[in-house]
């Protein structure tokens, strides 16, 4: 069974930064777009950014010039640079991953706290 692994969530104060990971392991069909998205409390789950397999990416409005989505093709392993952070981007952040079939998976989520 394909699994997620997401980690480096965490509290950070507002203009911080932090780097999200998230390795997918037990795949073998080959992971086409890898990506995050978020969840913030009482809304829905919103796009934060997407990444190729040859590497274009895709990034919410909300996140654009902030955030920098990459990805090790080897590794099956996506990261997320989150900079100039803002308490509105507190949510928890979901790792997401596509096979070749157009099969989706989703990671456990990790929790992401922007506050003073």
């Amino acid at each position: 069974q394909v699994q997620l692994v997401e980690s480096g969530g965490g509290l950070v104060q507002p203009g911080g930064s932090l780097r999200l990971s998230c390795a997918v392991s037990r795949s073998i069909f080959t992971i086409v777009t890898m990506g995050w998205y978020r969840q913030a409390p009482g809304k829905q789950r919103e796009l934060v950014a997407t990444i190729t397999r040859g590497g274009s990416s895709n990034y919410g409005d909300s996140v654009k010039g902030r955030f920098i989505i990459s990805r090790e093709n080897a590794l099956n392993t996506v990261y997320l640079q989150m900079n100039s952070l803002k308490p509105e981007d507190t949510a928890v952040y979901y790792c997401r991953a596509s096979d070749i079939r157009s099969l989706d998976y989703w990671g456990q989520g990790t929790q992401v706290t922007v506050s003073s």
